[in-house]
């Protein structure tokens, strides 16, 4: 009896010293953002390396490659050997770039392996807190009456929100005029001076804390649904019909990588995403988990790339 008990006491310790000997010589699994730290992308990536880290038992770390609306990281990610060791953390600029930008040094399709989708944000329209209107029908009635004397603050060219406002112009038949930031910060302090922009579609966990502060005027969310964080608020829908906008985030492998390492993979990143942990602080900021297998996640890429083009070729939407 107690041999066989010291037997399997040492058994266990040398298979964890195999374990931990094999942690130490794998290399790090690096995550490529292409965003400024502290930002939704890296925040989430961030998160999600930690929990991977533990799963896969080994280094994950976050590198940032911010830059031309995201492409800077993918080029780095779509030329890395697809062992499943470089990945990419991108977002909603990935299929659109697809068509926004007249040439690109990768296929936003083709040069990648979509592992799935780890958050969607919907936004929110909001105005400096004088504008001359309180809700979407008389915002829609005062640019129509005055057409290119509105502005929209854009916290990135080729965003999601960028293309938000450009949807909302097709649907509304109204002539806003774009002002370019470079980052949603800059753009949003505009908008609190109530002196320089009039109108921004921002995310939800941007504005959320200024709501009801009086701080800036809320005129509806860009989801199908009310969102309980942003209580009595209506949706945009309800004011134009069919009008839906939100973010994605999701991570990427370059093409062609073995399903063996997609399906490890895509195994670590689902614990991080479905943990309570996760699911409470994506619901704290109006955001959601979907639930998406690699082959869904590689539909949906597709899917997005004609959405989006299609909303880029009919706003004529433009880069600087």
């Amino acid at each position: 009896m107690k041999l066989n008990r010291r037997w399997t006491l040492g058994a266990i310790a040398a298979l964890a010293l195999v374990q931990t000997v094999a942690a130490q010589k794998a290399p790090p699994l690096t995550i490529v953002v292409g965003a400024t730290p502290g930002g939704s992308t890296d925040t989430l990536a961030r998160v999600i390396a930690q929990s991977m880290g533990t799963t896969l038992n080994r280094t994950v770390i976050v590198e940032n490659k911010p830059g031309a609306g995201g492409n800077i990281a993918a080029q780095h990610v779509a030329k890395s050997e697809p062992n499943g060791n470089t990945l990419l953390m991108s977002f909603t600029s990935h299929t659109i770039n697809a068509t926004l930008f007249k040439k690109l040094p990768f296929d936003p399709v083709a040069d990648f392996t979509p592992i799935t989708m780890v958050a969607q944000v919907p936004s929110v329209l909001v105005a400096r807190k004088n504008a001359p209107f309180d809700d979407v029908k008389g915002l829609i009635d005062y640019a129509k009456k005055n057409p290119g004397k509105l502005t929209f603050a854009l916290g990135g060219q080729g965003s999601s929100l960028h293309l938000a406002g450009e949807q909302f112009k097709l649907a509304t038949g109204t002539d806003i005029v774009n002002i370019p930031y470079k980052g949603t910060g800059p753009a949003l302090n505009d908008l609190l001076s109530a002196s320089t922009v009039d109108l921004m579609f921002a995310s939800t966990i941007n504005v959320l804390p200024h709501y009801k502060s009086g701080s800036m005027k809320f005129l509806g969310v860009s989801s199908p649904k009310p969102l309980a964080q942003f209580e009595g608020l209506p949706t945009i829908a309800q004011t134009v019909p069919g009008y839906h906008s939100q973010a994605w985030f999701g991570l990427f492998g370059p093409a062609k990588m073995p399903k063996a390492v997609v399906d490890t993979l895509y195994g670590a990143i689902k614990k991080a995403i479905d943990s309570p942990e996760y699911r409470k602080r994506m619901e704290s900021e109006a955001a959601t988990v979907p639930n998406m297998t690699p082959a869904q996640f590689a539909d949906f890429i597709r899917k997005d790339v004609d959405l989006w083009g299609d909303i880029v070729k009919k706003s004529g939407a433009t880069v600087e």
